[in-house]
């Protein structure tokens, strides 16, 4: 549903390798499957599908980059416990940060979603005495007023001699004064100006779609040739049985003459001779059998199988 997110390749490729384990792939599905995420990986290594975020909790962590060198050196603060927060919470959780913590009215579903991600929980309330300790702020509750003020934020930075604090406010109405902003120090980013970074970006990747299709179809031209020469191998098999047959009939008759104290010399031009006879039989009777058309097709055929001028 979104243009190029990794997550349905990544759930594909567990399906295929459970299926896999359970002897569920035949020759056809695997060699599928397997050209299909060579396909997806020359996709994303050779265009821009996948390389801007196009989620809010992304964007928001690629925005946060900017501002500091690692995040895992940086204090997390999660306030709210809904839907939001929680992809927040799981975004920002995989660059490590030093600490992660969430803060809710209701100190019980802070607390689930703090254990989700080895974090700690703390009530609302605790917001002004805590908030300096905390370089990222996230924030998406509904509440209908402000929960950080421009007050409580310069109590913080001063608390902080002046390092640099980023705050998003992913909440409508807004979870933190909009005169937050202009203080030095803060980083503010709102629901609006993320939605413009990911519009934009969802542009960029449709841009990238062409390039992806030219790809894919290229890939899916050469797998069904794959297929169509999968369809000659019961052919190619009876012809090696039958070349295999004649090899060891005449290896045998060889190895008889040789016992018998046969001139080696002449066993082996019998050999040779016996091998090619049997070789060519079935090809030269068929175009000797056939008429008109169906002999001069033959001919071209039989030149083009023996690379005959």
């Amino acid at each position: 549903m979104v243009l190029g997110e990794p997550q349905i390749l990544g759930q594909l490729k567990d399906a295929v390798r459970m299926a896999d384990q359970a002897g569920g792939l035949g020759t056809y599905l695997h060699q599928m499957f397997q050209r299909t995420f060579a396909v997806a990986k020359e996709v994303r290594s050779t265009t821009q599908v996948g390389a801007n975020s196009v989620s809010m909790a992304a964007a928001a962590v690629k925005l946060a980059a900017r501002i500091f060198p690692s995040l895992k050196d940086q204090k997390l603060l999660l306030i709210g416990a809904g839907e939001m927060i929680e992809l927040c919470a799981t975004h920002f959780a995989a660059q490590g940060p030093a600490r992660i913590t969430v803060a809710n009215r209701t100190l019980e579903r802070a607390q689930a979603l703090a254990h989700r991600f080895n974090g700690r929980a703390i009530e609302l309330r605790e917001l002004a005495a805590q908030l300096y300790e905390y370089d990222v702020v996230v924030s998406c509750t509904a509440s209908s007023l402000p929960i950080l003020g421009k007050g409580m934020v310069e109590r913080a930075l001063k608390a902080r001699r002046r390092l640099p604090i980023f705050m998003v406010d992913l909440a409508v109405p807004r979870d933190i004064e909009p005169e937050v902003g202009e203080l030095d120090d803060v980083f503010l980013y709102t629901v609006d100006d993320l939605k413009d970074i990911v519009q934009g970006n969802q542009d960029a990747r449709r841009s990238a779609v062409e390039q992806a299709e030219v790809i894919i179809d290229t890939q899916v031209g050469r797998f069904m040739h794959w297929m169509q020469v999968r369809e000659s191998v019961p052919l190619i098999r009876a012809l090696r049985e039958q070349a295999e047959d004649a090899r060891r009939y005449e290896v045998e008759r060889a190895l008889r003459l040789l016992a018998k104290g046969d001139d080696p010399k002449q066993v082996l031009e019998t050999l040779s001779q016996g091998l090619t006879n049997k070789l060519m039989h079935a090809p030269t009777q068929a175009l000797n059998e056939s008429t008109g058309d169906e002999r001069r097709a033959l001919a071209e055929t039989l030149a083009r199988l023996f690379r005959l001028q």
